[in-house]
């Protein structure tokens, strides 16, 4: 194979892997293609729910011709034994000649063990094929590994002024249609959507996936640190539905076994400067094994995590109509006296969406 040939054949690789995001945690949404002759005749990707993963799911579909063909595989193979045998040992097994990997695992149960089982048994390893393009479909999974927390993606939807609602309280709707279904897209792609307490009691959202034809919803997860949230409020009852983790501080304990009566996932977090860390809370999540959160605010949240510098995505929706300084400002207080001190971002990408901007900023290096 000539290095386009690795990079076409990984590309594709990438994209199936994709289709696992949101879907697959608290294991990385990787994907598999088996390539024979320049021809495919396999491929797969992490399956809901972190199992089956993508190559044995690849090399069933390939059969018996899989031996001496070439895997593509968008993360180290796994070394380790857990529900299911290593998958490097599956590569070794099914005969294939030849492994092009992305990047690398982090994970100290693999970290380069799985390349090791593969050259082990005379198999040829190439790696970092497309491993800028891997490294951002992992961004999730590696921050889980390496930092502990989830990876976050900020969204903000206001005015062409900063402003989320007006003076009384109305928000619906700042963006328009196109904007809105974009978001559903953005909440199939995490494993969770996150809001804080105050935007729970103002909106009674719903925080689920709507209109794209997909089953599998986010988890919910309301930051609330006396769990002071209605308890008639859609996010209540429909708990047992759809997963709702609720994370909260010492004062909620006696409202902890009513919400998990209704069916939440109550949280201990700790709390700092009167409101529950967002540090402590993202750690928590990533215990139970989230990997991509996807943040709706509102304000006092996503300053507490632009301020902590726990944002490693920002996305802002744009609408061409501007409120005023009565209004509610997108960001809370984040105590910020010289510009040097304010958190930075690059632009990374900018397009239309009806009537409204979409913006996609990441930290600055």
């Amino acid at each position: 194979m000539s290095a386009g040939d690795d990079r076409r054949f990984m590309a594709l690789a990438l994209s199936l892997g994709r289709r696992g995001l949101g879907r697959v945690w608290p294991n990385p949404a990787v994907g598999c293609i088996i390539v024979k002759d320049g021809r495919i005749i396999g491929r797969g990707w992490t399956a809901d729910g972190g199992r089956p993963h993508a190559e044995p799911q690849a090399l069933s579909e390939a059969g018996k011709a899989a031996r001496g063909a070439t895997a593509y595989v968008t993360l180290e193979p796994c070394a380790h034994h857990g529900k299911t045998p290593p998958c490097a040992e599956a590569l070794v097994a099914a005969g294939i000649a030849r492994v092009v990997i992305a990047a690398g695992d982090p994970d100290p149960r693999v970290a380069g063990r799985g390349v090791v089982i593969l050259k082990s048994a005379g198999i040829e390893v190439e790696t970092g094929v497309l491993q800028a393009e891997a490294d951002i479909d992992h961004a999730g999974f590696f921050s889980r590994i390496t930092k502990g927390r989830p990876f976050v993606t900020l969204k903000i939807a206001s005015s062409l002024d900063g402003r989320i609602a007006t003076a009384t309280g109305e928000s619906r709707w700042i963006t328009g249609p196109q904007a809105r279904r974009a978001v559903h897209a953005l909440r199939a792609r995490h494993d969770a959507v996150m809001i804080g307490g105050g935007t729970a009691r103002a909106d009674d959202p719903m925080l689920d996936i709507r209109d794209l034809g997909l089953s599998k919803q986010p988890v919910r997860v309301v930051i609330s640190r006396r769990l002071d949230l209605p308890v008639e409020g859609r996010l209540a009852q429909t708990a047992n539905a759809q997963p709702l983790w609720l994370c909260h501080g010492p004062e909620a304990e006696a409202r902890r076994a009513e919400w998990k009566a209704l069916g939440a996932e109550c949280l201990p977090c700790e709390v700092t400067g009167g409101q529950i860390s967002p540090a402590s809370a993202l750690a928590a999540l990533a215990e139970k094994g989230l990997t991509r959160v996807f943040c709706e605010g509102g304000g006092a949240l996503a300053a507490s995590l632009l301020r902590e510098g726990l944002v490693d995505e920002l996305i802002v929706h744009s609408a061409g109509l501007a409120i005023g300084a009565e209004g509610t400002p997108a960001l809370g207080a984040m105590g910020i006296d010289r510009l040097g001190n304010a958190p930075r971002f690059d632009l990374a990408e900018v397009k239309q969406l009806g009537a409204d901007v979409q913006s996609v900023w990441r930290p600055k290096a």
